[in-house]
């Protein structure tokens, strides 16, 4: 089984940690709630039947980064297809992990998955793409959440009024 979890998990992890899959979740709204949801609705399939369950934190999925925090959270439809076939095709004996779907880039904010977990290497960079991104010349704060703007309360209050 393969789930389509989000990097939304652990979207208040400041910019300048490289955060790995084992780390504790930090959502960065209602929508990483969810997704942290769904993984350990995926441990529990895992551990009660059986099942062997990969869940992709699925970065930013997009045909090309069109703004500076995708410098850090890009994946190429080359590499989401990557890991998902590497994901499918997992050994049986993968019963339960988690790993970060990024394509390889220089500033990503995630750890890449361990070959012997999930037997793929990302191939594009979003860096290949800097010169068409306004601001990309800007350091990210390293201090601020990897979410970006969906970490502000405002995000999140906007879908709870009625």
């Amino acid at each position: 089984m393969v789930l389509a979890s989000s990097n939304r998990a652990t979207g208040f992890y400041p910019a300048g940690h490289l955060t790995g899959p084992r780390e504790p979740a930090r959502p960065d709204g209602l929508y990483g709630v969810s997704k942290v949801a769904v993984e350990a609705l995926g441990q529990l399939y895992a551990d009660k039947f059986g099942l062997s369950v990969v869940c992709l934190r699925i970065g930013s999925f997009e045909d090309a980064p069109t703004e500076p925090r995708h410098l850090a959270t890009w994946l190429s439809p080359r590499d989401a297809i990557g890991f998902v076939r590497a994901a499918l095709t997992a050994p049986a004996s993968t019963r339960f992990a988690t790993v970060y779907a990024v394509s390889g880039n220089t500033r990503r904010f995630w750890e890449l998955p361990d070959p012997a977990v999930l037997d793929y290497v990302p191939v594009d960079d979003a860096e290949r793409h800097v010169g068409d991104i306004p601001g990309s010349d800007r350091p990210a704060d390293p201090a601020a959440p990897q979410a970006g703007s969906y970490a502000l309360p405002e995000f999140t209050l906007e879908h709870l009024r009625p």
